[in-house]
């Protein structure tokens, strides 16, 4: 069973949530919040595998609930995964709860199906983004660049202002189609699968990422690659 917190401040649409995942039989919805600040409360005394979490709430938002209760979870040894579920395609927190440490992001319109879908890929360790605003999220990502491709607060690390320091990193073809692969939501098995090659193979693919964008997990790697316009 998957066990979550549904975090949603309209009460409608909070109920509607609910009933839909209710009905799985692998979730199990263990508390609802109408904030940020119950959602980090519930979260410490339930123990959720997976929090649904609003952008815009009154009080806490999303964003740093969802920064605080991964923080938590971390602290007290727990896996713990947050999904973003927002009402807005253009929301310009998905990007920084995404940074916060988010699994991954939805929209309210999406279908039934892609929702479930998501909060399993997401429990699962997969990174979830939906494929209609992948595209949305690489160009608010590079758009943090200046004309002259330079950053001001955020830059890459090992870039100045002026362009210098080391040069962003490289994939290698094979590498770069993977991570495309797990921005679109693909698991390690599917992007076998479609790619005719090993588990394994993918794996150590994806290690040399991880290395090479100086990252720890699958979602910050496509964040990090989509920044660098390496995807």
């Amino acid at each position: 069973m998957i066990r979550i917190l549904v975090v949603d401040d309209h009460p409608i649409v909070r109920s509607g949530i609910v009933g839909l995942l209710e009905a799985e039989p692998d979730f199990d919805v263990v508390g609802e919040a109408v904030d940020g600040e119950t959602a980090l409360e519930l979260a410490a005394a339930l123990e959720p595998d997976l929090v649904l979490m609003d952008l815009r709430m009154p009080g806490m938002g999303g964003v740093e609930a969802t920064r605080r209760i991964l923080a938590d979870a971390l602290a007290a040894g727990a896996k713990r995964r947050v999904l973003v579920f927002t009402t807005y395609e253009s929301d310009d927190r998905i990007l920084a709860a995404i940074s916060a440490g988010a699994s991954g992001y939805l929209v309210k319109a999406a279908p039934a199906e892609e929702l479930l879908a998501g909060v399993r890929a997401a429990h699962a360790g997969q990174t979830v983004l939906a494929p209609a605003l992948a595209v949305q999220l690489a160009q608010a990502l590079r758009g943090q660049l200046d004309p002259a491709g330079s950053r001001g607060v955020g830059q890459a690390p090992g870039v100045d202002a002026a362009g210098g320091g080391d040069p962003a990193p490289r994939l290698t073809a094979r590498e770069a189609e993977i991570l495309a692969l797990v921005a679109a939501g693909f698991s390690n098995p599917g992007i076998a699968e479609r790619l005719t090659i090993g588990e394994s193979t993918v794996k150590t693919h994806l290690l040399h990422v991880f290395e090479k964008l100086d990252v720890s997990d699958r979602t910050r790697a496509v964040t990090r690659a989509m920044e660098l316009g390496l995807i």
